[in-house]
């Protein structure tokens, strides 16, 4: 019921599991997620992160995944954005047990902070992840400039995630910020997604999770993937598990750019077969599917 078409020996998702647009490129199942997860192994949790789902809900979802499926749930943005994570215990409580459904396949959890989350709040940071109940984890993205400029901050910071065993979220956005802002889609995303530069913690990293950002003309982002063919497949022969997530200006595109990505790879690593999306139907004589 629940069979992958494409075994992955990493993560590969999209930062969402339906779009109108991906109807015809999914495999057949009973509900959206279900045929996403034919596909791929995780997918990001924005639902999360705006609106929080009931635990029924999540049971669904649950009963809809395989076991090697991993939701990377994001925290509600009151507790991140809009508390700088110094909210009451009780409102952290209450979202994990939500959530408590998803437990089995529940990879880190995403924490994306605002650029207003600086060094001197790092104190919260700690008492937030250090207060995370075992076996439950989480990898960070950061967007604040002084976390980025290798100086006594950004060593603090890098200092502390090593010590917690959390991996920090590397976010490439260059593809993205690379095009001309020459229509309403991309504007829209060079206007949401952060400009911050590429930074990637040593070896010893737990689980790296790589968030890239393309260029909407599909063909260009292969010389903005290629640096990441060699880094991946090296995480993946040393016995880790990557996540990799695939983000595109209009996301009705992202199937397109996974299967480009996951083509790349496969010349490095031959037993990371490419994602077969299903073909679109033929147009018969008079324009219709044959």
């Amino acid at each position: 019921m629940h069979e992958r078409v494409t075994p992955l020996p990493y993560y590969l998702g999209c930062p969402q599991w339906q779009d109108p647009a991906w109807n015809r490129q999914l495999p057949p199942a009973s509900s959206p997620l279900a045929r996403y997860s034919r596909l791929f192994n995780c997918v990001e949790g924005n639902t999360t992160f705006y609106a929080t789902p009931t635990q029924a809900q999540c049971a669904q979802w649950r009963q809809q995944v395989p076991d090697d499926f991993r939701f990377l749930l994001k925290f509600p943005q009151r507790i991140s954005h809009e508390q700088l994570l110094a909210g009451p215990a009780s409102e952290i409580t209450d979202f994990l047990e939500t959530v408590a459904p998803l437990e089995d396949v529940l990879g880190p959890f995403l924490l994306q902070l605002p650029a207003a989350f600086g060094p001197e709040h790092l104190e919260n940071l700690w008492r937030f992840t250090d207060a995370l109940p075992a076996p439950l984890t989480c990898t960070v993205e950061f967007r604040h400039p002084s976390f980025f400029e290798k100086g006594e901050a950004e060593r603090a910071l890098n200092r502390g995630l090593r010590e917690r065993g959390i991996a920090r979220v590397c976010l490439d956005s260059r593809a993205l910020f690379s095009a001309a802002p020459d229509n309403d889609i991309t504007r829209d995303a060079q206007r949401k997604k952060p400009r911050v530069p590429v930074h990637i913690l040593p070896a010893e990293e737990p689980e790296p999770v790589v968030r890239y950002i393309g260029h909407p003309d599909l063909e260009t982002n292969r010389r903005f993937l290629q640096p990441w063919l060699q880094r991946v497949s090296d995480w993946v022969r040393e016995g880790r598990r990557p996540f990799v997530f695939m983000h595109m200006p209009d996301n009705s595109h992202a199937l397109s750019l996974a299967a480009l990505w996951s083509a790349m790879l496969a010349e490095y690593l031959p037993h990371a077969p490419a994602l077969k999306l299903e073909p679109e139907p033929q147009l018969g004589l008079f324009g219709g599917p044959e």
